[in-house]
């Protein structure tokens, strides 16, 4: 539920570049085969013009995001820069944060 909030609020500030759509994964069963989501809750994933871009957050999952991204101001910044890179022609883009546990203290 955290991620549905922070999605909503971010919604009206990338309306211009971007477009949230929510997909329950038990009415649509291919979509959790094609993109391998079983046991996370929730999953960001980004398109662009019907092409799946990859963000490497430093996680090692580069095809999905799976924890809440709690700050609105952060998953603006990500979907900037996966549109951005995407307009490119670009199939991974690189996050401007870093996510890997490693730099957590």
């Amino acid at each position: 539920m955290l991620m549905d909030e922070t999605l909503y609020k971010a919604a009206e500030y990338i309306k211009n570049f971007g477009v949230i759509y929510l997909v329950d994964k038990q009415e649509v069963p291919d979509f959790n085969i094609m993109y391998e989501l079983y046991d996370s809750t929730c999953c960001v994933m980004f398109f662009f013009r019907n092409k799946h871009i990859m963000v490497d957050c430093g996680t090692g999952d580069n095809n999905k995001i799976t924890w809440a991204v709690q700050d609105v101001q952060e998953l603006i910044d990500l979907v900037e820069v996966v549109y951005r890179g995407a307009k490119k022609g670009k199939g991974l883009v690189v996050s401007a944060k870093d996510y890997s546990t490693k730099y957590r203290y």
